[in-house]
């Protein structure tokens, strides 16, 4: 039995036909997956350098991040195909959970950035987790859905 062609899904939230919300997510995914490396760095030379750099990070990956999620709210309230879709739901409420863990290591980094253990490693590190995870979604609706993608249907 032959499989099915899958029609496109189009994004809503999109310019020129290109969706937005998987262009905006790789900056602030950087930001946060960077937050690993000065927060080891800094518990290694124990510069205070480092303690800003995650800082600075962290708090433009989270921004950058309800940013982007902006993007895929649109997509996912309007477009009736991913709002039906309980792989789209799932990716969505772990990109608001990892944002929230973001947010709150950001705001506990700007009380006083060089307090990182435990809690800011661990919120980094929680970060990290749920970020990878929010990602293999986001790739199967891409990948496995075609969502915001161009398929031919031959």
């Amino acid at each position: 039995m032959a499989d099915q062609p899958r029609r496109s899904i189009r994004s809503r939230a999109a310019i020129a036909g290109h969706p937005l919300h998987p262009v905006m997510i790789h900056f602030p995914i950087a930001c946060l997956m960077l937050v690993v490396a000065s927060d080891g760095a800094f518990l290694y030379t124990e510069d205070l350098f480092w303690a800003r750099v995650s800082l600075w990070l962290a708090g433009v990956g989270a921004l950058g991040g309800w940013v982007a999620s902006i993007a895929g709210l649109v997509d996912l309230v309007t477009v009736k195909r991913i709002r039906q879709m309980i792989l789209g739901w799932c990716h969505a409420i772990l990109a608001v959970m990892m944002l929230s863990v973001a947010s709150l290591n950001w705001l506990w980094r700007f009380k006083d950035p060089v307090d990182l253990l435990p809690w800011a490693v661990a919120l980094t590190l929680m970060t990290a987790g749920l970020i990878a995870l929010a990602g293999i979604l986001g790739g199967m609706l891409v990948y496995d859905q075609a969502v915001g993608v161009d398929i031919d249907d031959k």
